[in-house]
């Protein structure tokens, strides 16, 4: 093991970092559209759909307190300032009992999860009670895809690891794997099952790509003379250190999953398909949410720690600062898009086989609700790491709480109404408070100072995002192709007009004064 492995590597701009890390990520949201139509076009609105979302769903949330929220969150600013601060062997040392702890904690979540699978979709789906099969079909899913849970969380541990040395294209291209295995398992696996139980097929991809994501990366982490050796080390100060940061966020960074969550058990008591909707809604918003959002949020996080350990306050506000500028350009019209283009994207994507017509102008109705949440639920991605890059998991859990109790009592209210909905309206003004709050709080207590030009920027924002808005909803009104064509041609007319909304946002953009040096840090 050689110094040369702790000097921190020459840093590459903000800018770039994002940019590669959202190209990974378009490379798997992509290949998730790919995935969503195959599974689309093999089980529609389904009762075997309705199970398989229920049971990917709940790891999912689970990996997201394990994982990408509140662990990665405690544990890359420990990390950075072991990094920082303290020698090779001691980084090394921190890495091995991590590895350790978390492993062990896993195995026994998984294990517990796995016994007690029946209780677990009592509890998530009460809804499929009534329905023998669906209950039946969740259950044996949820056994296949909750040891997934275990592959993933280390996977994330092995990709924070990955990103504090600045190495973010291989953990951002990781996810690519499961995409593959759900598509290559509903193409030849699910027709080796009974038609009622073709779902079962990507459970077994879930659990399949779990192993291959952990595995993908080990070569990395290798090369890096980092690759874990695990051991037990539940008194270690680092360890004890993250846990301790990791015990509140355990909430606090899965408010959107918690809250996800609790609409899908609302969900599974309404009509068949009411799930399934929601799903796909879900799928479109994690879709700009994921290659921008949480693709600035992974970049700013690592270095945001650094700054803190540094003490460099005004570095870590410009940063904030970049961030939300840069979300703020690209969630607008992302946001509109959704809303204006919503049956077309779904007519183009989804329907083909047993996704209906009707499924798509359900499914359109909670995504138009949900995109008026999308910008609130991007800035959550770069404001949360404002407070975990200073190790204040604390107040996020707070607001989180406040957000998720709003989401229960809107949901509670909306959803007899409105029905799916209304659970989607739930969740975009929970969205909103808990990124308000957020704001509120790092202006408060003076870690974020805006800087000059925000008039002028939110002026640009509005006006190229109105003129892309009437552009694109005249285009897609002016062709029946979405119900009557075929989808080589609905795919056509579709990127004809994104292309045409595209240019109209960044010629008014750079009518407007903007400049792409006014994006870089």
């Amino acid at each position: 093991m050689t110094d040369s492995t702790q000097t921190p590597p020459k840093k590459a701009g903000l800018l770039a970092s994002t940019l590669v890390v959202s190209s990974m990520t378009m490379l798997s949201r992509v290949l998730g559209l790919i995935r969503d139509v195959v599974i689309a076009r093999m089980l529609g609105a389904s009762a075997g759909a309705d199970a398989f979302f229920v049971a990917l769903k709940i790891p999912n949330l689970l990996r997201r307190l394990f994982a990408e929220g509140a662990f990665n969150q405690a544990f890359v600013p420990v990390l950075s300032e072991y990094r920082n601060k303290g020698s090779m062997a001691a980084t090394k040392l921190l890495v091995d009992r991590v590895a350790g702890t978390l492993g062990g904690t896993l195995m026994l979540v998984t294990l517990l999860g796995v016994l007690g699978a029946p209780l677990i979709i009592w509890v998530f789906a009460p809804g499929f009670g009534d329905e023998p099969h669906k209950r039946a079909l969740a259950v044996e899913m949820l056994r296949l895809t909750f040891p997934y849970l275990f592959f993933i969380a280390l996977t994330a541990f092995a990709g924070g690891i990955l990103n504090s040395w600045n190495r973010f294209a291989v953990p951002a291209f990781t996810p690519v794997l499961l995409n593959l295995s759900l598509i290559a398992c509903a193409l030849f696996l699910a027709p080796h099952f009974a038609e009622d139980r073709m779902a079962v097929a990507l459970a077994w991809g879930v659990l399949i790509a779990g192993a291959a994501q952990l595995l993908f990366q080990l070569p990395f982490l290798a090369r890096l003379n980092l690759m874990p050796v695990p051991r037990m080390g539940w008194q270690d100060p680092g360890v004890r250190k993250i846990m301790g940061l990791m015990a509140p966020a355990l909430f606090g960074a899965s408010v959107y999953q918690l809250n996800s969550l609790v609409n899908t058990v609302l969900a599974s008591l309404l009509e068949t398909g009411s799930v399934t909707w929601l799903y796909y809604t879900d799928r479109l918003i994690e879709l700009p949410l994921g290659i921008f959002a949480v693709a600035i949020g992974t970049v700013i996080l690592p270095s945001l720690s650094r700054q803190h350990a540094q003490a460099d306050p005004q570095a870590f506000s410009r940063m904030l600062d970049w961030a939300i500028r840069l979300v703020l350009l690209i969630g607008l019209p992302a946001a509109l898009a959704l809303a204006v283009l919503a049956e077309p994207l779904l007519s183009t994507l989804f329907q083909y086989g047993e996704f209906s017509a009707l499924d798509v102008a359900k499914t359109a109705e909670s995504l138009r609700a949900y995109s008026f949440g999308l910008l609130a639920a991007m800035l959550i991605k770069v404001l949360a790491p404002g407070y975990y890059a200073r190790q204040d998991t604390k107040t996020p859990v707070k607001i989180g709480v406040v957000s998720m109790l709003a989401n229960m009592v809107f949901g509670a209210v909306l959803v007899w109404e409105f029905r799916h909905v209304g659970l989607a309206t739930a969740m975009a003004l929970s969205a909103w408070l808990n990124a308000g709050l957020l704001y509120i709080g790092l202006r408060r207590s003076g870690v974020y100072q805006p800087l000059p030009g925000w008039t002028g920027h939110g002026l640009r924002m509005l006006v190229a995002g109105g003129a892309m808005a009437a552009g694109t909803g005249w285009l897609a009104q002016q062709t029946q192709v979405w119900t009557e064509a075929g989808a080589m041609l609905r795919v056509g007319w579709l990127s004809l007009i994104v292309v045409a909304g595209l240019g109209t946002y960044g010629l008014c953009l750079l009518v407007l004064g903007l400049r792409v040096r006014h994006l870089r840090r």
